[in-house]
């Protein structure tokens, strides 16, 4: 079984992703970070994220990287939404997704195009959202919670800044898919968040039999 999890940054989808892979007993994957790994890589080369030919380079990075706690970082977090508009780069990363989202039992994959590139065949897609501000808020609350001072006007525009990176890319841009169920998560619990998501799954497993 193979469970697409996309949605912009902050929206919950990693919280919901990391519980239905507990739920069903499979493997997840935070496909967000392998594009974290090439701009840290990219960044300790000392490379221009905002030059694809770098971006392509750095995609050869050893796997322990995904382990580095500097991956969430808001200095990585903002060169990776820069990184991942490249197309070369999303090619580059697409294979490893691929296989990882089609091995023997299934996986959990949470990203931003999975349920649309990565995996279209996905048994269960979940699209999940919520506003701007809310994920602003939550994001300030994660920063300030690792020391990082910063404003929350400044969260907010980072957030609508990287929504219209996503979005408007011409490869892969952050999309519902046509089969997907969605789920706002804006006034909602975590503990609600992932129940609703356990249910929407099974809804979508009864409706293929």
């Amino acid at each position: 079984m193979i469970i697409a999890v996309d949605g912009p940054a902050a929206s919950g989808k990693g919280t919901i992703a990391r519980a239905l892979a507990r739920h069903y007993g499979l493997p997840h994957l935070d496909t967000g970070l392998l594009y974290r790994a090439v701009a840290l890589n990219l960044l300790r080369l000392e490379l221009d994220p905002g030059i694809e030919a770098d971006g392509v380079a750095a995609c050869d990075f050893d796997e322990g990287l995904l382990g580095d706690g500097a991956l969430r970082s808001d200095e990585i977090g903002k060169a990776a939404s820069v990184v991942s508009a490249h197309p070369l780069v999303r090619s580059a990363l697409k294979m490893r997704q691929q296989r990882f989202a089609n091995q023997p039992g299934g996986a959990v994959l949470d990203g931003r195009d999975i349920g649309t590139v990565i995996a279209p065949h996905a048994d269960v897609k979940l699209f999940v959202r919520a506003t701007p501000n809310i994920r602003a808020r939550r994001r300030h609350a994660e920063l300030r919670g690792q020391g990082h001072e910063v404003s929350i006007d400044r969260v907010l525009a980072d957030i609508r800044a990287r929504d219209q990176r996503d979005m408007q890319r011409t490869t892969a841009p952050l999309m519902v898919a046509a089969d997907a169920a969605v789920l706002d998560t804006s006034f909602l619990s975590i503990e609600s968040s992932v129940q609703r998501a356990i249910a929407l799954a099974e809804d979508r497993l009864k409706a293929r039999g």
